[in-house]
């Protein structure tokens, strides 16, 4: 159907340059207070550069951490590189911003999720968002898998797990097709 608006397409370009624009401020400024990211990523997908060790020990999927023990944090239009140590071994990755699947910051429970969406494709339901009752504020997207990590997740050595959402947080899933009309 070519005379719809793409809406959902317009929404994922929307949230991944949300998280092009923390990464280039956190490259330029470093990350402030407790704030770290999770980002998880198609390890197959266009531009992707990482050593053949790694592609072979994630090959699908890989969640990486930037935290503490992360380098050379550059970003453009499309894509970041950095330098990360896997095992002691010092590794640069290249990830285009459409390869990611999920970004997440724990330190204030933000997070988002991608689907994987092309042009062709027929519309799909828009990104998934929670709303924190207890705390009365506005809906926000969901935390993405790695809130928790998948037998594929990475951390370097001295970066913890994430902890799980605390039982009773008051956080509800709510889809945003919810809200359209049938």
């Amino acid at each position: 159907m070519a005379d719809q608006i793409r809406y959902d397409l317009l929404t994922q370009q929307a949230l991944r340059g949300v998280v092009r624009n923390v990464l280039a401020d956190a490259a330029k400024k470093g990350l402030p207070g407790e704030h770290h990211f999770f980002i998880s990523f198609d390890t197959h997908a266009d531009g992707v550069r990482i050593s053949d060790r790694l592609l072979a020990q994630y090959p699908e999927e890989m969640t990486i951490i930037l935290q503490h023990q992360f380098w050379d944090l550059k970003v453009a239009e499309d894509e970041f590189e950095v330098g990360l140590s896997f095992g002691g071994i010092p590794e640069k990755l290249t990830v285009p911003f459409e390869a990611i699947n999920g970004f997440f910051d724990p330190s204030v429970q933000f997070g988002l999720q991608f689907e994987e969406v092309t042009e062709g494709e027929e519309a799909q339901p828009a990104p998934t968002v929670t709303q924190d009752k207890a705390a009365g504020k506005r809906p926000r997207p969901a935390p993405p898998a790695v809130a928790a990590p998948k037998k594929e997740t990475t951390t370097t050595a001295a970066e913890p797990k994430p902890d799980k959402p605390a039982a009773g947080g008051g956080g509800e899933v709510v889809r945003l097709d919810r809200f359209r009309k049938k």
